[in-house]
């Protein structure tokens, strides 16, 4: 996941944290334009120590250790055939008796520590597969999947969700001819993205990495860490100038510590960066509303209405705000809207049923959280959901 932050409401204070967990919101494909390190945009003197930071490097994020290692030596390298080695590896991460991989959303960690502690956000987990598979000697790339705009509720914070996963490809021989459907499987951790046609776009590991340092930066920002913040922002826009989100999270950080027009520049660059960073917009769009901008913030509104009125996880979004303020009838309106653009999405349904239980409606909350249920693929977050459902026919026997 990547991270934004944004203040959503004049009555709290909420942030978009663009997380690249169940990866992430990136692409490579404006690689060509001519993007560069805006170093106008770096302002050391406001965070003397940002260099007493310890920023992990690459070799820390992708190293294995000797654990790592003994099982792609056993379990992987023994099997020639690179399909069937492939699909071992698919296996052994998946397998409940293996690693038993259990997902944390605020879990950014390096590939031994996804391996060794079985908590690691979906970038994290990516991160483990790639380099277990680098030392399998499989052809492996990090692929985005580009997802709506996806937001999930972190106690007072809303997170940004896009997405990465894996793609192993047959072995590149100079004798062998190219052909369409050379991909012989894809490792990924939310099944639902699978199944679903997205767009998807090969992306580097300088690009993950930055993923991975926006990530580390955007939690720091949540803990008031505002010196560390800046440190893992730096680093996310150095080693990637052109993943447009770091910018933005670099303005968030600026309008948080009060130097309003620096964030607006970090959001301009964010978005000459990217264009359709919406959520830069967004942030911008409140910037402008407290310095009094109406002209252009007309413009930016206007563009993001038409943008969002028929995104589904945006009515989340806007159900989510409306909920966190216990405007649970409006907060109803917005999820019966969402789910009347997505009837699929587990999210939506448990949201609803989260309202129906505010408004003492047991009934239809026991009714959403079984669509939840349905619509659900994910084991981790099944044991969850039923686990509510029944305390919910609980409290129906009990009165």
């Amino acid at each position: 996941m990547n991270i934004f932050i944004n203040n959503f409401s004049k009555v709290s204070c909420l942030f978009f944290l663009t997380l690249l967990l169940s990866a992430c919101q990136t692409s490579d494909k404006l690689a060509h334009k001519n993007v560069y390190v805006n170093e106008n945009l770096y302002f050391d003197e406001y965070f003397p120590n940002y260099q007493a930071v310890k920023v992990e490097s690459k070799e820390d994020i992708f190293a294995l250790d000797d654990r790592m290692r003994l099982m792609v030596k056993e379990k992987l390298m023994t099997e020639r055939d690179i399909k069937r080695r492939a699909r071992k590896l698919l296996k052994h991460i998946f397998d409940q008796d293996n690693v038993a991989l259990a997902y944390n959303s605020a879990a950014n960690v390096s590939a031994i520590g996804a391996y060794n502690n079985q908590q690691a956000n979906c970038l994290s987990l990516t991160i483990m597969a790639y380099a277990l598979a680098k030392e399998a000697q499989l052809a492996v790339d990090f692929q985005e999947v580009k997802i709506p705009e996806y937001w999930v509720r972190n106690g007072a914070y809303n997170m940004l969700t896009g997405h990465v996963n894996l793609v192993v490809t047959k072995p590149k021989s100079p004798h062998a001819q190219v052909v369409f459907g050379s991909d012989i499987l894809t490792i990924d951790f939310d099944p639902f993205v699978i199944k679903a046609s997205f767009p998807k776009t090969i992306i580097s590991q300088s690009y993950v990495l930055s993923m991975f340092y926006s990530n580390k930066g955007a939690q720091a920002l949540v803990n008031k860490q505002l010196t560390k913040a800046y440190a893992y922002f730096k680093a996310a826009t150095t080693l990637a100038p052109n993943f447009s989100p770091a910018w933005a999270n670099l303005g968030i950080l600026y309008r948080m510590s009060g130097h309003l027009a620096l964030a607006k520049k970090s959001y301009q660059y964010a978005l000459e960066v990217n264009p359709e960073n919406f959520t830069a917009m967004s942030n911008m769009s409140l910037l402008l509303d407290n310095l009094k901008d109406r002209k252009e913030l007309a413009n930016i509104r206007k563009t993001l209405k038409n943008q969002r009125e028929n995104n589904p996880y945006y009515f989340a979004l806007l159900a989510n705000q409306a909920f966190y303020l216990a405007n649970n009838k409006q907060a109803l309106a917005y999820y019966r809207q969402a789910i009347k653009l997505n009837k699929h999405e587990h999210a939506f349904y448990f949201g609803l049923a989260k309202v129906y239980y505010a408004l003492n409606e047991n009934r239809k909350a026991q009714r959403a959280m079984g669509k939840a249920i349905l619509y659900n693929r994910i084991n981790s977050i099944d044991v969850t959901y039923i686990a509510k459902l029944n305390f919910l026919k609980k409290q129906e026997l009990d009165h």
